[in-house]
This record gives C-alpha cells, sequence and structure tokens, in this order.
C-alpha cells in the first residue's frame, strides 16, 4: 500500500486538446486555457468546465479564456491566493511584436502537489530576467511549439526551455492526428523533437500521473 503522503503529492493532468488542460492535485481541479469551438480549436469540441474549482486563462480570446459559465477565472496579471495556492501571473506578449498585434499573455506559476508549474501556452514574446528569475526552473512546463501568430514556434519554445531549465515539457498548440483546420498555422511536433536537446520523449494518451518523488528524468509528454 502506498504511503499516504506519495498519494498526496500525486498530481493528475488530462488534455483536451489545444492548450486545454486540467490538472488535479492538492484537493483543487484547475481548468488551463477552454476553448470555444473557434479558430485553431473550430475541429474540437468546445471543453467542459463542470468539475473544475476555476480557470487558469492566458486571455479573454474565446480559444483560450472560454467561460459562459463564469466560473472563477484568473486571467489577469498579479498574485492570487486560492486556498493555500497562490498563483502569481505576469504579462508576456501575445505576439511577436511587443503586444502590438494581439496584447499581452498571461503567463501563469504555481506550486501544486509539490512541483511547481509553468503555463505559458498563450505566450510569443520574449522572457526579461525579472520574468526568468520568477519562471526558473519549473517541474512542469507547458510550452507551445507550433508556431501561428500567437504561440511560440519550436526554436523560440527551445530557447525559452534553455533559459527556464524545465524537468517536464507539456507542448501545445501543435498540429497532431489531423485534428486542426486546414487553414491553422500551426506545425507538428517533428521539428521541435528533432532540435531538443536532453529530454526524453513520451507519448500518452489523454491523462498522465505524475509524483514529485518519482521524476528523476527529463521528459517530454505527448499527449495523443
Amino acid at each position: 500500500m502506498l504511503n499516504p503522503s506519495v498519494l498526496a503529492e500525486n498530481l493528475f493532468i488530462k488534455s483536451y486538446g489545444h492548450s486545454n488542460f486540467l490538472i488535479e492535485g492538492d484537493g483543487k481541479s484547475i481548468i488551463l486555457n477552454p476553448y470555444k469551438s473557434v479558430g485553431c480549436a473550430s475541429n474540437l469540441k468546445t471543453a467542459k468546465l463542470s468539475g473544475a474549482d476555476f480557470i487558469l486563462a492566458s486571455s479573454r480570446l474565446a480559444d483560450e479564456g472560454y467561460n459562459p459559465s463564469d466560473l472563477l477565472m484568473f486571467v489577469d496579471p498579479g498574485s492570487y491566493k486560492y486556498n493555500e495556492i497562490l498563483f502569481q501571473g505576469i504579462p508576456i506578449a501575445h505576439d511577436r511584436f511587443k503586444g502590438r498585434r494581439f496584447g499581452m499573455a498571461t503567463v501563469w506559476t504555481w506550486k501544486q502537489s509539490n512541483l511547481k508549474i509553468v503555463h505559458m501556452t498563450g505566450a510569443a514574446g520574449k522572457i526579461n530576467f525579472k520574468d526568468k528569475i520568477l519562471l526558473f526552473k519549473p517541474d512542469i512546463l507547458f510550452i507551445s511549439i507550433g508556431g501561428g501568430d500567437k504561440s511560440y514556434n519550436s526554436s523560440e519554445a527551445i530557447e525559452i526551455i534553455e533559459e527556464l531549465n524545465p524537468q517536464i515539457i507539456i507542448p501545445a498548440h501543435y498540429l497532431e492526428s489531423n485534428k486542426l483546420p486546414d487553414n491553422c498555422k500551426f506545425k507538428s511536433s517533428d521539428l521541435f523533437l528533432k532540435n531538443i536537446k536532453g529530454f526524453k520523449t513520451k507519448n500518452v494518451r489523454s491523462s498522465l500521473k505524475l509524483n514529485s518523488n518519482k521524476i528523476s528524468e527529463k521528459t517530454i509528454y505527448l499527449f495523443d
């Protein structure tokens, strides 16, 4: 039988496609970037929000900040506390033009199930030294890799990864299994996987369980 303290440190991650994930741990259930079926998410079913305590969103855009039920949503930069979890959000450009085209996205960092998590799937801009100090060395980094107008491409993502030195990478916003519409500008994960160094790759289906006591290798988890 597992020690209860080990069970308490389990973190469960479920992918709904695009940059929408459900994270459960420490008795909290968080939805990242819920979307409406528009744009690059138009071939996907609209995200379900039932059962989540709140939303952490990169912006209020319909493909990452969809909240028709008016669930508690943190989207603006700042420091917030929900029960015992402290969340810090910092603004980073949502495009490659210092936010002049799509505004600023909010990048989030917090600790859950004894794991430091950084969620930056809505960003496309560079990080400054102050941001790097706050975001440095996460256990889990959610990051876009497929390019397009509002997210990092493979080379930009690798540059951020080298700056932040994460243990686990969970990519988002990339072309997979023909789930994206033809006019979407995302690329596949191939170039990213070819050029990143020092990580092993594991393919998972729609869900993943992690435990802070059992993370030993630098790993990229690709959801089907």
